[in-house]
């Protein structure tokens, strides 16, 4: 069997020809690759560019006015086509934001796509009357929403070491604090109630990790939200993170025991041998392929118990 079809439809299934070749050998019947064909050609057609509807004249010159209003102070970037606009923002606090605007041909009528780097969802209320004033303004509250969080987050990014995200967007909303060497405690903030306590869990060796763990259970009725989510964990866990002022990011960070590299896809070691005279960190994923390489290793589900690259214990 082969696809025949005319020109046109021709040249937008041009990227996908391997795909078909390959759903035409693969699909049991006619009707199960019909099926198949409308999907690749709705992804094919939402990424051909000259096939998306001719926008009228009325679409340009009311955008241009909408920008000319709005100020092209607060543009940071449009697309040769004016079919993309980035404008930019600062909140109270001196942060830098984008929103990203892919507007359709019916725009103002309809309103456009907007991307942002937030960790919630960003609702744009929207009129056929609206412009881009009003989407700029829903913009800025929606950033006065979430200062608290940023607040929260830029404290702990400023005066911790931070071991993940390396290079976090605005909309991440776990940080990976380091507390010594081969201890850290990874939380999860909450956008909407940042000062309350996080999810916190804990990567390091047991004796390490589970004093504490108990001091925090313990010390949960301690929590105060007046204070700072950082100043809230020292107390709880009766700690002083290390400062980036006196201390190198090497000074607690080691290397993967297998693999002889910090980053590893991204990830940091984050699997500790539980020997207090051993303590070496591993990637998860070097350690699993590790012992799965150890005919001494056992496997029960998905755990895999083994003897440790280093001390054998």
């Amino acid at each position: 069997s082969r696809v025949e079809c005319s020109w046109s439809l021709k040249r937008t299934l041009s990227g996908y020809r391997h795909i078909l070749k390959q759903r035409l050998h693969s699909c049991p019947d006619l009707v199960s690759f019909m099926v198949e064909l409308k999907t690749v050609l709705e992804i094919a057609l939402k990424n051909t560019q000259d096939l998306h509807i001719p926008r009228p004249p009325e679409y340009y010159s009311c955008l241009v006015r909408d920008l000319e209003t709005l100020g092209w102070n607060k543009v940071a970037d449009v697309d040769t086509g004016l079919t993309t606009v980035k404008l930019k923002a600062e909140d109270s606090c001196g942060r830098q934001h984008l929103i990203t605007l892919k507007l359709n041909a019916k725009y103002p009528t309809e309103p456009p796509d907007c991307l942002v780097d937030f960790p919630v969802q960003f609702a744009l209320s929207w009129m056929p009357q609206n412009s881009l004033i009003d989407i700029y303004n829903q913009f800025l509250a929606a950033l006065e929403s979430l200062k608290e969080f940023w607040d929260v987050l830029d404290e702990i990014d400023g005066k911790t070491w931070v071991l993940e995200p390396e290079n976090p967007p605005r909309s991440a909303t776990t940080r990976r604090i380091a507390i010594g060497t081969n201890v850290s405690v990874s939380v999860e903030v909450d956008p909407r109630h940042p000062n309350m306590l996080p999810e916190c869990y804990f990567l390091g060796a047991d004796h390490v990790v589970t004093p504490l763990r108990t001091k925090l259970n313990s010390n949960i009725h301690l929590w105060d939200p007046e204070i700072s989510l950082l100043q809230n964990l020292k107390d709880l866990l009766e700690i002083d993170f290390p400062s980036r002022a006196v201390l190198e990011k090497s000074d607690f960070a080691q290397d993967c025991g297998i693999c002889y590299a910090y980053r590893l896809d991204g990830s940091a070691p984050d699997q500790v041998c539980d020997d207090p005279r051993c303590g070496q960190p591993f990637h998860q994923a070097c350690l699993y392929e590790w012992l799965q390489g150890l005919p001494t290793s056992r496997q029960s589900f998905n755990v895999i118990f083994g003897e440790c690259p280093y001390c054998n214990k």
